[in-house]
């Protein structure tokens, strides 16, 4: 069997500055990218420019752009094939669709565009943009281009990604708003034992009396504060900076990171149950588009977004290969909880393992929706409690003397 040979990276664009007359006489310049001279003359003669000069200024950067971006592209070039467009002509179509917000965009599409014509597989294309569409999506689009139905997994696809965005949204929402008001608590904390404090400590030196111990605690606090509290941020900066760069250069280091924040309270089985629900509704989409099992898991390397579950998934598909069954090789990953594992168990047994993955991802969003709920109607009285304990306990232990003076006097 000869080994099949790895998607080569998509040539590089240009960039190009050009001097040229408009269709009024009037003398315009500008820098534009594109593949070679000629296609840059094609793009400024389309909007009716006569050029004068075109000079090639080297390589243009890596297009940049954003999940948000492949989405709307996805859902787009969906519609177009579902209106009877063939798929070179709705991705020149596409490419000429400049937009403000995804600059990057129709560089990628023109790209894919001129990778078709010149007689590439729309999956093959796609794989040379790897940072745009990962492992499962070329998987599908490669199986739609098989089974004739193109525009239908591209729906899909679309529908998928919205999906994932709006939950990814509602976690963020619900995970940001407490760990803001936290942090605006320590910072309100820490400016009352910098700056306020250290003004009660000096009337408190004239009373000539022993201090309460609450009011004694909260004055060392400052003390302790005012003199360590710039290493300390300078060690914390330098130690997420630190944390941040181990996580890209380590795998090791990834992973046990990504295992910590499942052991979270509140927040960690959360994240499990959405990184459950992700990594079922892929193998599901999978299964149901005609891809076998074992084959399956070569596209799921990175489709729930934790490492951990990443590397359960390379074990899984290792036991698989030596013959276990999905089920068990499921729960010996021990990262799935049981509401999961048992119903492929069931489905294993009557054929059935697609539906009952795309029904465990549905029951498991609808889980991830009651604990975002549940997480909200939580976020006030927590605020309320920390609040009130970090700074009334501050305000109490600073008037407590100048109460027990009062009743002495």
């Amino acid at each position: 069997m000869i080994a099949a040979t790895p998607p080569q990276p998509a040539s590089a664009d240009l960039r190009f500055r050009w001097r040229g007359v408009d269709a009024d006489g009037v003398q315009k310049n500008g820098a534009l990218i594109a593949p070679d001279a000629d296609a840059a003359r094609a793009l400024l003669k389309r909007d009716k420019l006569f050029i004068v000069e075109l000079t090639a200024r080297g390589p243009a950067p890596r297009p940049k752009t954003r999940a948000a971006d492949v989405t709307i592209f996805t859902r787009q070039l969906a519609s177009l094939l579902r209106a009877g467009l063939p798929l070179a002509p709705a991705l020149d179509l596409l490419a000429q669709t400049q937009s403000s917000r995804q600059p990057g965009m129709p560089r990628i599409v023109g790209t894919l565009a001129r990778d078709i014509t010149a007689g590439l597989r729309f999956s093959a294309a796609l794989q040379r943009h790897p940072a745009q569409f990962n492992a499962l999506y070329c998987q599908l689009v490669e199986v739609g281009e098989a089974a004739g139905a193109l525009a239908t997994v591209l729906a899909r696809l679309a529908d998928d990604r919205e999906r994932a965005a709006a939950q990814r949204a509602k976690v963020r929402a619900a995970l940001t708003y407490p760990v803001a008001i936290l942090l605006l608590a320590i910072v309100i904390t820490a400016a009352l034992l910098i700056w306020v404090v250290p003004t009660f400590k000096q009337i408190f030196d004239g009373f000539g009396a022993k201090l309460p111990a609450p009011t004694q605690f909260v004055l060392a606090l400052s003390s302790a504060a005012a003199r360590w509290s710039l290493p300390v941020v300078v060690m914390c900066f330098a130690a997420a900076w630190a944390v941040t760069l181990l996580q890209r250069r380590s795998e090791a280091v990834r992973i046990s990171f990504a295992r910590l924040s499942l052991r979270i309270p509140v927040a960690g089985p959360l994240l499990g149950t959405l990184c459950a629900a992700r990594w079922s509704r892929a193998l599901g989409t999978l299964l149901s588009a005609g891809t076998p099992l074992a084959d399956a898991f070569d596209s799921l390397t990175h489709a729930t977004g934790n490492a951990f579950f990443d590397r359960a998934t390379a074990d899984i598909a290792a036991r698989l290969r030596r013959g276990e069954r999905l089920a068990a090789a499921m729960r010996a990953a021990l990262c799935f909880p049981p509401e999961v594992v048992q119903p492929v168990a069931v489905a294993e047994e009557s054929g059935a393992l697609d539906t009952m993955l795309i029904d465990i991802a549905s029951l498991s969003d609808r889980q991830v929706d009651e604990k975002i709920g549940t997480l909200s109607s939580l976020c006030e009285p927590l605020v309320i409690i920390v609040l009130g304990t970090l700074v009334g306990g501050l305000v109490i232990a600073m008037y407590l003397p100048i109460i027990q003076l009062g009743n002495v006097v």
